[in-house]
C-alpha cells in the first residue's frame, strides 16, 4: 500500500477547521464578497505536475477561509438551517477517515451497526411506532421522497397494482392531498415520483397554516381509490404543527370506505418536537400517521448532508426503495442501509446521528427543542415590545414572522432594508419570505449553540437598522 502523509494534510486541515471554529462568536456572520472575487481566488491554471496535498489545504483554507459563512455560529437565524453539534463535528471526521461506502453491511459492518442503533434510538425518541423502518438519506427533500415512495408503492399495492414492476401507465390514479403553502420539496417529490403536481387536491389552511380538518373532510369525500395525504410537523413559515388526531381519524374513515390512504408528515423542521413533554399537546396522534420526514442538519445539528425518513409500514418501504443484483452480498441477516433509501454508494451519515444522540441524551434533545422555542419567543416579544414590528404568527416553536412598521406603510420595503443592513454589517443573517403575497422577515432559532446573548446581540442590531432605514437616529429621537 502506498504511503501518505496523513499528519501534515491534517495537521494543516486541523488547524484551519479549529481556527474557523473558535472565530464563530465574533466573525461577520455573511462574508463581504461577491462572485467575481471568490472566482478570482480559485481560479488558478491546474498545474500539469500537480501540487503536494498538505498545501493544497493549506491554500484552500486560507483561499476559502474570508467567504465562509458562520453558518454553525450562533446568531444565523436565516431559512431554517442547524449548527454543528461538537459530537456531529467529531463523527464527521472520523467518518471522512474510515471512507467507508455504506451501502452494505457485508462491506462496512461496523457503521451498518451504528446506524442501525440510531435509528432505533430514533423511533423510540420520537414515540414513533416501534416497527417503524429508518433510512439516512441527504436531507429533507429525499427523505420526503422515501415517505412518498413507500406511499406511492402501498396504496397501489392495495388496489392490486405492483408499481415497482409494471410502473405507472395504467395504473389505477392516486391523489395526493396537501394544504396550500405546502412545501416546495413535496411537490419536487410528486415529480420525481412521476405523480405530478395534477395530482394534487389542495385543502385551505387557518390563520397559522395549520390544515383545517373541516376541508379536509370535505375533500376527501369527492375523492374515491388511493390516497396520500401530507401534513407538517412545523411549518416553515409559522412553525406550527397540524392537527395530527383529526387528520388520523379522518384518515381512518376514509380507509373504511374502501380508499386505500397513506398520511405522511413533513416534519423537516420540527419533527423533534416530539421528544419533548412540552409539546405533547401539539404533536399529539404523530404516532397514529405513516411516515415521518426531518432533516437533521436542522434541529439535531448534525453536518449536512443527512436526512431521515421514517416509516411504519417497512415492508412498503423496503419495497420502494431496495434493490438486488448478483455480485452484491445481501445475506448476511443485518440490516443493509442500501435498503432503505435511494443511494447505491453512500457515506455512512448515520454515525454522526449516532454520536449526536449519545453526547445529548433523551433529557438534551428535549431541551434543544425547548431552549430554540423560549429563544424564539424572546424575539417576538422584544420586537413586539419595541413598538417598530408586529409578530404575525403565534410562535409555538422556532419559527418568527415579523412584520416591520414602516411609517410610510411599505413594510415589505422596510423589511428588506432591515435585513440588508444587519446582513452587510454582519452582526446576525435573517431571510425574508413571501406570507400570502406580504413580505415579511423569518426568523428561524435552529442552532444549538444560540444562546440569550445571541438573540440580544442580533435584537439591536435589527432595531438600530430599522431606525436607520426610517430615517430616526436614536431610540430617543
Amino acid at each position: 500500500m502506498r504511503r501518505s502523509d496523513w499528519k501534515s494534510v491534517l495537521d494543516a486541515a486541523g488547524a484551519a477547521a479549529l481556527g474557523h471554529l473558535d472565530s464563530l462568536a465574533d466573525r461577520p456572520v455573511l462574508p463581504s464578497a461577491d462572485y467575481e472575487a471568490i472566482h478570482a481566488v480559485l481560479d488558478r491554471p491546474l498545474a500539469a505536475g500537480g501540487i503536494e496535498a498538505r498545501q493544497v489545504i493549506s491554500e484552500l483554507a486560507d483561499d476559502l477561509e474570508p467567504y465562509i459563512t458562520a453558518q454553525a455560529g450562533g446568531r444565523y437565524f436565516g431559512f431554517v438551517v442547524g449548527g454543528l453539534h461538537p459530537a456531529a463535528f467529531g463523527a464527521e471526521l472520523l467518518v471522512t477517515a474510515w471512507d467507508q461506502n455504506a451501502p452494505m453491511f457485508a462491506g462496512a459492518p461496523g457503521v451498518a451497526v451504528a446506524e442501525e442503533v440510531a435509528a432505533r434510538w430514533l423511533v423510540d425518541l420520537l414515540g414513533l411506532p416501534q416497527q417503524s423502518s429508518v433510512g439516512f438519506v441527504t436531507g429533507g427533500q429525499m427523505a420526503t421522497f422515501t415517505g412518498l415512495a413507500a406511499a406511492r408503492h402501498e396504496v397501489l399495492r392495495e388496489v392490486g397494482w405492483d408499481v415497482e414492476a409494471r410502473g405507472l401507465p395504467g395504473a389505477p390514479p392516486v391523489t395526493v392531498v396537501v394544504k396550500t403553502g405546502a412545501h416546495a420539496t413535496v411537490l419536487r417529490a410528486l415529480r420525481f415520483l412521476g405523480l405530478g403536481e395534477q395530482a394534487l387536491v389542495t385543502v385551505a389552511c387557518d390563520d397559522e397554516d395549520r390544515i383545517r380538518p373541516d376541508a379536509l373532510r370535505e375533500a376527501l369525500a369527492t375523492i374515491h381509490g388511493p390516497t396520500i395525504v401530507v401534513v407538517e410537523s412545523g411549518n416553515v413559515n409559522t412553525g406550527a404543527f397540524d392537527d395530527f388526531d383529526a387528520v388520523a381519524d379522518l384518515a381512518d374513515e376514509h380507509r373504511a370506505a374502501g380508499n386505500p390512504t397513506w398520511v405522511h408528515v413533513d416534519g423537516a423542521v420540527m419533527l423533534l418536537a416530539a421528544a419533548s413533554r412540552s409539546m405533547a399537546g401539539r404533536v399529539a396522534g404523530l404516532d397514529r400517521l405513516d411516515s415521518w420526514s426531518t432533516d437533521g442538519h436542522k434541529l439535531l445539528n448534525v453536518a449536512y448532508d443527512c436526512g431521515i425518513a421514517i416509516c411504519r409500514n417497512a415492508a412498503a418501504h423496503r419495497a420502494a426503495m431496495s434493490v438486488q443484483a448478483a455480485y452484491l452480498e445481501q445475506d448476511s441477516g443485518a440490516r443493509d442501509p442500501l435498503g432503505w433509501g435511494p443511494d447505491f454508494s453512500r457515506r455512512a451519515r448515520g454515525v454522526p446521528v449516532y454520536a449526536t444522540l449519545r453526547a445529548l441524551g433523551r433529557d438534551g434533545v428535549a431541551e434543544l427543542v425547548e431552549r430554540v422555542t423560549t429563544l424564539a419567543r424572546r424575539f417576538a416579544d422584544a420586537l413586539t415590545a419595541s413598538g417598530r414590528a408586529e409578530i404575525v404568527n403565534d410562535v409555538v416553536s422556532n419559527q418568527v414572522l415579523v412584520r416591520w412598521l414602516a411609517p410610510d406603510g411599505d413594510h415589505g420595503r422596510l423589511a428588506d432594508a432591515v435585513m440588508t443592513g444587519v446582513r452587510t454589517e454582519g452582526r446576525a443573517f435573517f431571510t425574508g419570505t413571501t406570507y400570502r403575497g406580504e413580505r415579511l422577515m423569518r426568523i428561524s432559532v435552529s442552532d444549538w449553540a444560540t444562546d440569550e446573548d445571541d438573540v440580544d446581540q442580533a435584537l439591536e442590531a435589527l432595531l438600530r437598522h430599522a431606525r436607520l432605514a426610517t430615517g430616526v437616529a436614536t431610540e430617543a429621537s
